[in-house]
């Protein structure tokens, strides 16, 4: 089993930044790939970012790519989403997710992920 924790959500003004951090504990965190997946009311959950077990492969979004960095800590067991330029349609609840399965790589998609945090409010005005 793997906690998730995650924090740094807020309010900003668009074109500002927030950073995503999410703390992860019970297992080995270099074990996991990790993600970051949205959910805006209304809508359904979407990836948002990835990044595999050693940090060496990274994925994004299209609708993020070039604004937001993701990154991780393994001697901190933490995965990071750097959100820069936020436009008010990044208004979602950020949620971090852990994978067992990839290697090497990561996964886009939220099936194959198998634990998940409770997510955190991140709201950007116009």
């Amino acid at each position: 089993q793997v906690q998730l924790v995650e924090s740094g959500g807020g309010l900003v003004q668009a074109g500002g930044s927030l950073r995503l951090s999410c703390a992860a504990s019970g297992r080995t965190f270099s074990n996991y790939a990790m993600g970051w997946f949205r959910q805006a009311p209304g809508k359904e959950r979407e990836f948002v970012s990835a990044i595999s077990r050693t940090g060496g492969s990274t994925g994004y979004a299209h609708f993020v790519e070039g604004r937001f960095t993701i990154s991780r800590d393994n001697t901190k067991n933490t995965v990071f989403l750097q959100m820069n330029s936020l436009k008010p349609e990044d208004t979602a609840v950020y949620y971090c997710a852990a994978d067992r399965k990839y290697i090497e790589n990561y996964s886009d998609m939220s099936a194959t992920y198998d634990y998940w945090g409770q997510g955190t409010q991140v709201t950007v005005s116009s």
